[in-house]
């Protein structure tokens, strides 16, 4: 697994619960900040083996991604739950629910690449 890899998914796996990241912020955070598409590949394939809170990640503008109508409403009704409010447009208020690490435990055995 890559460094990159890892870090996406520790960051993912720290979000709290009622919060939420968007993927460039995810790859900002782990050091790659034109990097996300390769976050939402590394969600796809690994999301479901490290039970990563998937719904947890939106896209920039507070809006979920998923094309899937099943996936979106399960995506939605997941946040909702939390605590995380949408508009009447289906957006999520990024100044309210993004989450903002202010400080990510690095392993230094990972950041030296």
């Amino acid at each position: 697994m890559t460094p990159f890899t890892q870090q996406v998914i520790e960051i993912i796996k720290g979000i709290p619960n009622g919060y939420v990241m968007s993927y460039g912020q995810i790859a900002a955070h782990a050091g790659s900040p034109r990097g996300a598409r390769q976050v939402v590949r590394i969600l796809h394939a690994l999301g479901e083996k490290y039970d990563l809170p998937w719904h947890r990640v939106v896209n920039a503008q507070g809006e979920i991604a998923l094309v899937d109508d099943e996936s979106r409403y399960m995506q939605r009704h997941y946040l909702e739950n939390e605590g995380v409010v949408f508009d009447r447009n289906g957006r999520i208020n990024m100044e309210l629910a993004r989450y903002n690490p202010s400080q990510l435990q690095v392993n230094p055995d990972l950041s030296s690449d």
